[in-house]
């Protein structure tokens, strides 16, 4: 079982998305993502064919929508 944190999904923030289970993997060892982002890599489900996002791999992952702050106020 893989184990995501924002900082480690963060790696993957450039990733040449759409993108299948082998090129992210790749992807992350080129760009020299910890051991950890490649070890989650490695766990995902050989089904899912092509990974269009990072919410793909990671449906917790945090959008923008997430962060209720007020522009206004900065």
């Amino acid at each position: 079982m893989s184990y995501w944190t924002l900082e480690l999904a963060s790696y993957l923030s450039d990733a040449p998305f759409p993108a299948n289970k082998n090129e992210l993997i790749d992807y992350a060892i080129r760009t020299g993502a910890p051991l950890e982002v490649i070890e989650n890599l490695q766990s995902l489900e050989d089904e899912i064919e092509i990974y269009d996002s990072i919410e793909d791999i990671w449906p917790d992952y945090p959008s923008e929508e997430d962060f209720l702050w007020n522009e206004d106020e900065y």
